[in-house]
């Protein structure tokens, strides 16, 4: 499949979402981008917004496998991933597969439950893969985890460790809607929920086609070096205590990548860079106290370091 054909694909999927996600394109957008680029999504916003009907809504607009967990305080890391139990019939132990076995898992409100219970994502964010009593067992091809979560700030809250919020690669904030798609969305969900009438738009075979087509997306060495200088420079600001990781870069680029394939592109351009640095990597910074002091966000000083680093120029000729 061509970059002509993911734009394609891309743009029903974005339009199949837009009905239940009314007035958020970019939202959407991003969304897309991470699920392109073999990415973990998380959406963080107040409640009350649609994080987890954007979740379902993504989910949904792909025939596969889906499932949804909601992270409690009470909830173990064995109700994720499965536990071992007992066949007294053949007096062996056999493995129960929990909810993340699925192509896509809503984990929603993940940082309600305990630390302990959130790092039994950890090895499948990144492995794609469980491991469990000494066996492992891998996950579906694609393999995606879209997590909403609410502010640290509200009660019953637990905030996700840096070594979590690192393996999501892109990090969204819904937002109220403004007036108009809020009386848009009255009239859409005022009768009847639309995500019961939501038909998938692709399906397994198709997206990993797609996401065949984002890998092989051409980036050129002035580009890379590009997302690797704006990736260093975080690390190098004052009001950073913790830079963004080469995980990070890596991420950057992948994402770039899907943003220029649901352009239609076959080629990465310092736009698409610039599109995604935010989301990408605002939530892997640690603020230090001058950052703390200055009141500066993580977005704001992720854009300082992309307006600082030269844009590479076109190669001539």
């Amino acid at each position: 499949m061509g970059p002509a054909g993911v734009a394609d694909l891309s743009g029903r999927i974005a339009a199949a979402m837009a009905r239940i996600i009314v007035g958020k394109p970019e939202a959407i957008r991003l969304a897309l981008v991470s699920l392109l680029s073999e990415g973990h999504l998380l959406v963080e916003d107040v409640p009350g917004v649609g994080k987890t009907s954007l979740a379902k809504a993504l989910a949904r607009s792909i025939d596969c496998s889906v499932s949804r967990v909601q992270f409690t305080p009470d909830l173990l890391p064995g109700d994720i991933t499965g536990t071992s139990v007992f066949n007294r019939q053949n007096s062996e132990f056999e493995f129960r597969p929990g909810p993340v076995f699925a192509n896509v898992v809503i984990a929603d409100e993940i940082n309600r439950a305990s630390p302990k219970t959130q790092s039994a994502l950890l090895e499948c964010m990144a492995e794609h893969q469980v491991t469990v009593d000494g066996g492992t067992y891998p996950l579906g091809d694609p393999f995606m985890v879209v997590a909403t979560q609410n502010p640290v700030e509200m009660d019953g809250t637990y905030p996700l460790p840096e070594a979590q919020r690192d393996r999501f690669t892109i990090r969204i904030s819904v937002g109220y809607p403004d007036p108009a798609a809020e009386l848009a969305m009255l009239d859409e969900h005022g009768a009847a929920e639309p995500l019961d009438r939501m038909r998938p738009v692709t399906d397994v075979r198709t997206l990993r086609a797609m996401i065949a087509s984002v890998r092989n997306l051409h980036v050129a060495a002035e580009v890379r070096r590009y997302c690797v200088e704006i990736v260093g420079a975080t690390r190098t600001l004052p009001e950073v205590r913790l830079g963004a990781s080469p995980r990070a870069t890596l991420h950057l680029v992948r994402a770039a990548r899907a943003h220029a394939a649901t352009a239609g592109r076959g080629y990465v351009v310092p736009d698409d860079v610039q599109a995604v640095a935010v989301p990408v990597l605002a939530h892997r910074l640690l603020l230090g106290p001058e950052g703390v002091a200055a009141r500066r966000s993580a977005a704001d000083l992720v854009r300082t370091c992309v307006g600082r680093v030269a844009v590479p120029s076109p190669p001539r000729g």
